[in-house]
């Protein structure tokens, strides 16, 4: 396609503004380094790995399973995010557009604001886990004492961390795009420098104690009530649901990268190999933690704040706030905004959404240690990984069994009755029940006990679901477009 191809020629105030346009090959400046740091500033990030240190010390299985279910994850998700990538890598449109194609002009808003409400959630918690990188910095340099008043689960240091990294991720994100991608591709490969250098320390503590402990851990307990194989699975789901949340709308960053050859080796570098050395580094500290202090640790900014080491501390905070910041710009914060900024284009700027959730994001991250944390990690990744899942499998269905890949670029900005994606007065009656009965589905397998064995994967199931029940509603439609050849375009 030519860059005159990505013009809109008849723009409908109501679908279109500068931050949902189509962006042409020649604005395009991301290469696989760029995508790279996504996923590593993702993997990175305070939750992730303490999710990931969860992992090989709750399943009752060997270390060298629950690294293979990881390693296959990464995998899965890269699978995932390469078919959700290419569209927007094609017609340069970000995830609200994109999916407008499966769900009506107007129907796209709806996974707009389900992606949307996810994303700010997220958005909140991984602000407090980046408060708490600044809190250890804080700690350390005035040495607060251990045992200050809280209030609603946080310290007075606790609470003016995290209206810091409020603050300072509002400020990023009002600079632009620009200014995150540099702060994403030096934070990244700093974050590993650190986690090396803190697996060394704890390494060197430990002493030959910690390879006993490596064992005990690469042996597993088989305490897993379901059973080994379901143990496995349950730990691929699970960090397949931890990525669901970008993985439905990775057409946000697609969008920027040069082709589809950069695109995939960013995320082969950027998952299942970044996935498995940031893993294997997390279980090596996880056990120095069990010899060294006692106790099984997984959140680094206790085991950093458990070193007697000023200098590592102050530059293990900074890096750890980088990498947790970055990715929740990136991941949580840009996506939202272009959503809500989807809902009146003509009123509601990209900044404008932005603003919008940082507010209530804040309020979210506020209530994380008093309430949302005790629903449990693993629970609150695999309940909002269900909501997303039947929304992916809707989306890819449509554009590479539907409309053969092909899109009209043009009518995805038409709100004229008759055009392509117009349907039911804007709305896709087939993909919203698409949608209602796989969501069903997939929140039930994690919450209802009769299913309750599906629980760690219930995101693949509820993908599968709505990508099969979206093409059996809408094959007689995709043979009529065929006939009609109305999406010659591409």
């Amino acid at each position: 396609m030519a860059n005159d191809d990505f013009q809109i020629r008849d723009i409908d105030p109501s679908l279109y503004n500068e931050d949902l346009a189509p962006l042409p090959p020649g604005k395009r400046t991301w290469g696989w380094f760029e995508i790279f740091n996504v996923w590593s500033n993702d993997i990175q990030s305070l939750f992730g790995y303490t999710l990931a240190a969860t992992l090989f010390i709750s399943y009752g299985l060997s270390g060298w399973a629950v690294l293979g279910g990881i390693v296959l994850a990464g995998f899965i998700v890269m699978g995932l995010v390469q078919l959700t990538g290419k569209p927007s890598v094609k017609y340069g449109i970000p995830f609200p557009v994109m999916a407008r194609s499966s769900m009506g002009i107007r129907g796209a808003n709806f996974p707009a604001v389900v992606r949307g409400i996810v994303a700010i959630f997220w958005y909140g918690v991984q602000t407090y886990f980046a408060s708490t990188a600044v809190a250890l910095l804080l700690n350390a340099v005035l040495e607060s004492p251990a045992d200050a008043a809280t209030f609603m689960g946080m310290t007075a240091i606790g609470w003016l961390s995290y209206c810091l990294v409020c603050a300072f991720q509002v400020l990023l994100f009002v600079r632009g795009m620009e200014w995150i991608t540099r702060f994403l591709n030096w934070a990244g490969p700093l974050v590993y420098v650190v986690m090396i250098a803190l697996m060394l320390i704890i390494w060197y503590q430990a002493g030959p104690s910690l390879l006993n402990e490596l064992g005990s851990i690469f042996a597993g307990s088989g305490e897993y009530a379901a059973g080994p194989v379901a143990a496995f699975f349950a730990v691929v789901g699970t960090m397949v649901a931890y990525f669901a949340a970008v993985v439905i709308n990775y057409g946000d960053f697609a969008r920027f990268v040069k082709d589809d050859k950069q695109m995939t080796k960013g995320n082969f570098l950027g998952l299942p190999v970044s996935l498995a050395i940031f893993s294997l580094i997390a279980l090596v500290i996880t056990a120095g933690t069990v010899v060294v202090f006692g106790e099984t640790l997984t959140n680094p900014t206790d085991i950093v704040a458990r070193v007697d080491s000023l200098t590592l501390t102050i530059i293990a905070a900074l890096t750890f706030f980088a990498a947790t910041v970055g990715i929740n710009l990136v991941a949580n914060f840009i996506p939202p905004a272009y959503d809500i900024a989807n809902l009146a284009p003509s009123r509601i700027s990209a900044r404008t959404g932005g603003f919008i959730t940082a507010a209530i994001a804040f309020c979210i991250g506020a209530l994380w240690v008093s309430f949302i944390s005790q629903v449990g990690i693993a629970a609150f990744v695999d309940t909002l990984g269900a909501i997303l899942a039947p929304l992916y499998g809707i989306i890819v269905a449509d554009y590479y069994l539907v409309r053969k890949q092909q899109l009209n670029l043009q009518d995805l900005f038409s709100a004229k009755a008759g055009s392509t994606y117009y349907f039911d007065g804007g709305w896709n009656r087939k993909a919203m029940i698409s949608f209602a009965v796989a969501s069903v589905f997939s929140v039930a397998s994690v919450w209802v006990p009769a299913v309750s064995q599906l629980h760690g994967y219930a995101w693949l199931l509820g993908a599968l679901l709505g990508a099969v029940l979206h093409y059996l509603l809408m094959r007689n439609a995709a043979a009529l477009h065929a006939a009609r050849g109305v999406e010659s375009q591409g």
